[in-house]
Protein backbone atom coordinates (compact mmCIF):
# COMPACT_ATOMS: atom_id res chain seq x y z
CA UNK A 1 0.00 0.00 0.00
CA UNK A 2 0.86 3.68 -1.03
CA UNK A 3 0.56 6.48 1.00
CA UNK A 4 1.20 10.03 -0.12
CA UNK A 5 1.38 13.08 2.12
CA UNK A 6 0.63 16.73 0.57
CA UNK A 7 -1.83 19.22 -0.80
CA UNK A 8 -3.02 18.19 -4.17
CA UNK A 9 -2.22 21.51 -5.45
CA UNK A 10 1.45 21.59 -5.28
CA UNK A 11 2.95 20.95 -8.71
CA UNK A 12 5.45 18.63 -6.75
CA UNK A 13 2.85 16.10 -5.10
CA UNK A 14 0.94 16.46 -8.99
CA UNK A 15 4.19 14.41 -10.02
CA UNK A 16 3.75 11.82 -7.68
CA UNK A 17 -0.29 11.33 -8.32
CA UNK A 18 0.36 11.31 -12.07
CA UNK A 19 3.30 8.93 -12.26
CA UNK A 20 0.74 6.69 -9.50
CA UNK A 21 -2.04 6.97 -11.85
CA UNK A 22 0.06 5.72 -14.90
CA UNK A 23 1.20 3.14 -13.42
CA UNK A 24 -1.99 1.99 -12.27
CA UNK A 25 -1.03 2.28 -8.69
CA UNK A 26 -3.24 2.37 -5.64
CA UNK A 27 -2.68 4.68 -2.81
CA UNK A 28 -3.89 6.98 0.44
CA UNK A 29 -3.31 10.71 -0.36
CA UNK A 30 -3.67 12.81 2.99
CA UNK A 31 -2.95 16.46 3.30
CA UNK A 32 -0.58 18.46 4.49
CA UNK A 33 1.16 21.75 3.87
CA UNK A 34 -0.08 24.88 2.63
CA UNK A 35 -3.71 25.72 4.55
CA UNK A 36 -3.46 21.98 5.52
CA UNK A 37 -0.30 22.50 7.81
CA UNK A 38 0.84 19.52 9.49
CA UNK A 39 4.17 19.81 7.73
CA UNK A 40 6.02 20.70 10.95
CA UNK A 41 4.95 18.49 13.42
CA UNK A 42 7.34 16.13 14.76
CA UNK A 43 5.69 12.94 13.47
CA UNK A 44 5.44 14.31 9.93
CA UNK A 45 9.37 15.32 10.31
CA UNK A 46 10.14 11.89 11.30
CA UNK A 47 9.03 11.06 7.51
CA UNK A 48 10.74 14.28 6.33
CA UNK A 49 13.26 15.81 7.95
CA UNK A 50 12.96 18.82 5.85
CA UNK A 51 8.85 19.22 6.66
CA UNK A 52 7.91 19.77 2.75
CA UNK A 53 5.71 17.49 0.63
CA UNK A 54 5.74 14.66 -1.19
CA UNK A 55 6.47 12.07 1.38
CA UNK A 56 5.81 8.53 0.14
CA UNK A 57 5.45 5.21 2.10
CA UNK A 58 5.60 2.08 0.23
CA UNK A 59 4.28 -0.18 3.26
CA UNK A 60 5.69 -3.19 0.64
CA UNK A 61 9.36 -1.98 -0.05
CA UNK A 62 11.25 -4.22 -2.78
CA UNK A 63 12.42 -6.07 0.01
CA UNK A 64 9.27 -6.52 1.86
CA UNK A 65 10.36 -3.67 4.37
CA UNK A 66 8.60 -0.48 4.68
CA UNK A 67 10.09 2.69 2.66
CA UNK A 68 9.52 6.06 3.12
CA UNK A 69 11.34 8.37 0.30
CA UNK A 70 11.20 12.11 0.03
CA UNK A 71 12.04 14.51 -2.66
CA UNK A 72 9.69 13.94 -5.42
CA UNK A 73 12.05 13.09 -8.57
CA UNK A 74 13.19 10.52 -6.02
CA UNK A 75 9.87 9.15 -5.59
CA UNK A 76 9.08 9.02 -9.21
CA UNK A 77 12.32 7.34 -10.30
CA UNK A 78 11.85 5.00 -7.59
CA UNK A 79 8.09 4.19 -8.18
CA UNK A 80 9.22 3.43 -11.83
CA UNK A 81 11.50 1.57 -11.75
CA UNK A 82 9.93 -0.56 -8.80
CA UNK A 83 6.28 -0.99 -10.62
CA UNK A 84 7.19 -0.24 -14.28
CA UNK A 85 6.91 -3.88 -14.60
CA UNK A 86 2.89 -3.35 -13.78
CA UNK A 87 2.44 -0.64 -16.33
CA UNK A 88 0.25 0.05 -19.04
CA UNK A 89 3.29 0.11 -21.53
CA UNK A 90 3.42 -2.64 -24.36
CA UNK A 91 7.17 -3.00 -24.41
CA UNK A 92 6.64 -3.76 -20.26
CA UNK A 93 8.80 -1.11 -19.58
CA UNK A 94 5.97 1.38 -18.26
CA UNK A 95 7.71 5.03 -16.95
CA UNK A 96 11.16 3.30 -16.75
CA UNK A 97 13.48 3.29 -19.43
CA UNK A 98 15.41 0.24 -19.89
CA UNK A 99 17.39 1.79 -22.67
CA UNK A 100 20.09 3.66 -20.90
CA UNK A 101 20.40 6.60 -23.54
CA UNK A 102 16.61 7.06 -23.32
CA UNK A 103 16.48 6.87 -19.51
CA UNK A 104 19.74 8.82 -19.97
CA UNK A 105 17.46 11.62 -21.51
CA UNK A 106 14.45 11.28 -19.21
CA UNK A 107 17.09 11.89 -16.29
CA UNK A 108 18.70 14.89 -17.57
CA UNK A 109 15.38 16.49 -18.41
CA UNK A 110 14.26 15.88 -14.68
CA UNK A 111 17.15 17.50 -13.15
CA UNK A 112 16.97 20.06 -15.66
CA UNK A 113 13.76 20.73 -14.44
CA UNK A 114 15.23 21.52 -10.54
CA UNK A 115 18.60 23.48 -11.82
CA UNK A 116 17.50 25.23 -14.28
CA UNK A 117 13.43 25.73 -14.88
CA UNK A 118 12.59 26.20 -11.64
CA UNK A 119 13.65 29.51 -10.28
CA UNK A 120 12.05 31.25 -12.94
CA UNK A 121 8.37 29.14 -12.61
CA UNK A 122 8.72 30.26 -8.85
CA UNK A 123 9.00 33.58 -9.62
CA UNK A 124 6.04 33.43 -12.14
CA UNK A 125 3.90 31.32 -10.06
CA UNK A 126 4.10 33.36 -6.87
CA UNK A 127 3.96 36.82 -8.75
CA UNK A 128 0.53 35.82 -10.82
CA UNK A 129 -0.87 33.26 -8.60
CA UNK A 130 -0.05 33.03 -4.81
CA UNK A 131 1.74 36.54 -3.91
CA UNK A 132 1.53 39.46 -6.58
CA UNK A 133 2.50 42.17 -4.34
CA UNK A 134 5.31 40.38 -2.86
CA UNK A 135 7.07 39.99 -6.29
CA UNK A 136 8.74 43.16 -8.45
CA UNK A 137 8.04 44.11 -11.80
CA UNK A 138 11.64 43.81 -12.70
CA UNK A 139 11.94 40.00 -10.92
CA UNK A 140 8.57 39.46 -13.48
CA UNK A 141 9.72 40.76 -16.15
CA UNK A 142 13.39 38.67 -15.68
CA UNK A 143 11.63 35.18 -14.76
CA UNK A 144 9.04 35.42 -17.90
CA UNK A 145 12.30 36.23 -20.30
CA UNK A 146 14.32 33.45 -18.62
CA UNK A 147 11.66 30.86 -18.60
CA UNK A 148 10.49 31.93 -22.26
CA UNK A 149 14.02 31.06 -23.20
CA UNK A 150 14.25 27.84 -21.02
CA UNK A 151 11.01 26.64 -22.79
CA UNK A 152 12.51 27.70 -26.32
CA UNK A 153 15.19 24.66 -25.67
CA UNK A 154 12.98 22.13 -25.04
CA UNK A 155 11.16 23.40 -28.56
CA UNK A 156 14.59 23.09 -30.16
CA UNK A 157 15.26 19.33 -28.10
CA UNK A 158 11.73 17.86 -29.53
CA UNK A 159 12.90 19.47 -33.38
CA UNK A 160 15.84 17.44 -33.28
CA UNK A 161 14.26 13.84 -34.48
CA UNK A 162 10.47 15.25 -34.06
CA UNK A 163 10.64 12.93 -31.03
CA UNK A 164 6.46 12.48 -29.24
CA UNK A 165 8.27 12.56 -25.55
CA UNK A 166 10.93 13.62 -24.14
CA UNK A 167 13.00 10.51 -23.90
CA UNK A 168 11.74 9.55 -27.39
CA UNK A 169 8.69 7.59 -28.64
CA UNK A 170 6.85 7.25 -25.16
CA UNK A 171 5.83 8.84 -22.33
CA UNK A 172 8.56 7.85 -19.13
CA UNK A 173 9.49 9.79 -16.11
CA UNK A 174 10.92 12.20 -18.17
CA UNK A 175 7.92 13.76 -19.01
CA UNK A 176 6.18 14.08 -15.93
CA UNK A 177 8.25 16.69 -14.05
CA UNK A 178 8.44 19.20 -17.50
CA UNK A 179 4.27 18.32 -18.07
CA UNK A 180 3.44 19.46 -14.45
CA UNK A 181 5.56 22.76 -15.13
CA UNK A 182 4.28 23.19 -18.67
CA UNK A 183 0.62 23.09 -18.03
CA UNK A 184 1.53 26.19 -15.22
CA UNK A 185 3.67 27.87 -18.41
CA UNK A 186 0.78 27.65 -20.84
CA UNK A 187 -2.23 28.87 -18.56
CA UNK A 188 -0.01 31.98 -17.09
CA UNK A 189 -1.38 34.92 -18.19
CA UNK A 190 1.76 36.45 -20.02
CA UNK A 191 2.78 36.63 -23.82
CA UNK A 192 4.76 33.39 -24.89
CA UNK A 193 6.79 32.77 -28.01
CA UNK A 194 5.45 30.60 -30.78
CA UNK A 195 6.47 26.89 -29.65
CA UNK A 196 4.21 24.78 -31.89
CA UNK A 197 6.15 21.30 -30.42
CA UNK A 198 5.86 21.93 -27.18
CA UNK A 199 2.24 23.07 -27.38
CA UNK A 200 2.14 19.75 -29.77
CA UNK A 201 4.08 17.45 -26.71
CA UNK A 202 1.49 19.25 -24.38
CA UNK A 203 -1.44 18.51 -26.14
CA UNK A 204 -0.27 14.58 -26.09
CA UNK A 205 -0.48 14.60 -22.17
CA UNK A 206 -3.76 16.09 -21.94
CA UNK A 207 -4.77 12.96 -23.25
CA UNK A 208 -3.83 11.13 -20.64
CA UNK A 209 -6.53 10.72 -17.53
CA UNK A 210 -3.70 10.95 -14.40
CA UNK A 211 -2.53 14.32 -16.01
CA UNK A 212 -6.13 16.01 -16.78
CA UNK A 213 -7.07 14.53 -12.83
CA UNK A 214 -4.36 15.84 -11.43
CA UNK A 215 -2.38 18.12 -13.41
CA UNK A 216 -5.03 20.11 -15.23
CA UNK A 217 -6.57 21.95 -12.29
CA UNK A 218 -6.90 24.97 -11.06
CA UNK A 219 -3.15 27.05 -9.65
CA UNK A 220 -3.93 28.18 -6.38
Amino acid sequence: MLTIWGRASSVNVQKVLWAADELGLAYERIDVGGPYGGNDTAEYRALNPNGVVPTLRDSAGPDGRPLTIWESHAILRYLAAAYSPTGHDASGDGLWPRDLAMRADADRWMDWVHTSLHEPARTLFWGLIRDPAGTTPAAMQKAEADAATLWTRLEAWFARDDRPFIAGSRLTIGDIPLGCQVQRWLSFPLQRPALPRLEAWHKRLTARPGYRAHVMVKMV
